[in-house]
């Protein structure tokens, strides 16, 4: 069960029971449902990295991880919506004071986006004209807000630290840009066979009008430099969260594959196999939370990571999401016809482990 601190829970046992009733459901209709949207909402679990004065609730990261995991072992497509949410909460302070209230200061805010800039602005009176189109938007059904990077046009102006425009140094400028939902259009091509419920979509826009205040830099603090999150580097700390997810994910698989196998009397084998793959899962996930938490006693120290720890703990949240896939990958062909079919638990929870660990920053290649 996920627990906050003193052990108090944090989902119900109602509330786990309904979102895992309408699992199925989610997964046909490729849609989150109400009620899960509801719980998400009650607990503020899409502001977990939101400072308290915009109606957050600041969690450190070891603790948030942990929510990340619990949340996917109840349904992969909640974990995935609440750590892609969550995540959101980390351009709080890059916004500014005003800005960042006005986006986050709501029961129901959430931010739908991507990283990759695959857009293009350029300079108008007062802000940016956006045009562009953004793939894998978790969320964006629901969103109240979108941010996209684009690479601002060459020979138009930039902004420098004040917000005053200078002139182009022909160096191409990537700015992020928030949007509200009547700014883009949602193209619903998510068709993927996992996390069928998440909404990632592609999202585009077409002549945005971007008011200078409503952008912001990936690399300029403007606010709430005490909250220890900002200072943790971006790559690990996604790194760690879609771990968490993975590890919540191949816990259920797991989970399903023990009730699966009791009831067909699977063989000595394949029980062997399973209880092999739980405690290696074990092993890796104690280590992974060893590190991550070992990391997160750094930063508090120190106020950043070294390189070195930065490092390994890139290297450890690979490395136990590798450990949660290989749950999947090894069981799954020892179970039978029963587990084929697309309707099934552990046939859900297979895909859903497949496509969280398809991220690019959890693949390993070797």
């Amino acid at each position: 069960m996920i627990t906050e601190s003193g052990g108090a829970m944090l989902f119900t046992e109602q509330e786990i029971q309904t979102i895992r009733e309408q699992a199925l459901g989610m997964d046909k209709h490729r849609q989150v449902t109400p009620d899960v949207l509801k719980s998400i909402y009650d607990h503020r679990l899409f502001h977990l990295f939101v400072p308290d004065e915009l109606e957050g609730r600041m969690t450190p990261l070891p603790d948030a991880a942990r929510i990340f995991q619990e949340s996917a072992r109840i349904d992969g497509n909640l974990g995935w919506l609440v750590t892609i949410g969550a995540g959101g909460g980390f351009f709080a302070a890059l916004m500014s004071p005003d800005i960042s209230r006005q986006v986050f200061a709501r029961r129901e805010a959430v931010i739908a986006g991507s990283g990759m800039p695959t857009g293009t602005a350029r300079q108008v009176d007062g802000g940016y004209i956006l045009n562009g189109s953004w793939k894998y938007c978790s969320g964006s059904t629901y969103a109240t807000t979108f941010t996209a990077n684009a690479v601002i046009e060459p020979g138009t102006m930039v902004q420098d630290t004040t917000g005053e425009p200078t002139a182009d140094q022909g160096e191409p400028e990537i700015r992020s840009f928030i949007m509200n939902p009547d700014q883009i259009e949602i193209q619903q091509d998510w068709n993927a066979f996992g996390l069928r419920a998440t909404g990632s979509h592609t999202i585009s826009a077409v002549e945005a009008f971007v008011p200078y205040e409503m952008t912001f830099s990936l690399t300029e603090t403007k606010g709430y430099e005490n909250e220890p999150i900002y200072r943790y580097p971006f790559l690990p700390f996604a790194q760690v969260s879609f771990a968490g997810v993975a590890v919540g994910i191949a816990e259920h698989f797991l989970e399903a594959a023990e009730s699966l196998a009791v009831k067909r009397g699977s063989s000595s084998h394949v029980i062997g196999r399973l209880n092999e793959n739980k405690a290696a899962l074990q092993l890796s996930v104690a280590d992974f939370y060893k590190r991550v938490e070992a990391s997160w006693d750094e930063l508090m120290i120190n106020g950043a990571l070294s390189d070195v720890t930065e490092a390994q703990v890139t290297a450890q949240s690979i490395e136990t999401a590798h450990a949660a896939l290989c749950c999947g990958q090894q069981l799954f062909p020892l179970l039978g016809l029963s587990a084929a079919m697309e309707d099934s638990e552990i046939n859900r929870c297979w895909r859903d482990l497949q496509t969280a660990c398809s991220h690019a920053l959890l693949r390993r290649y070797e």
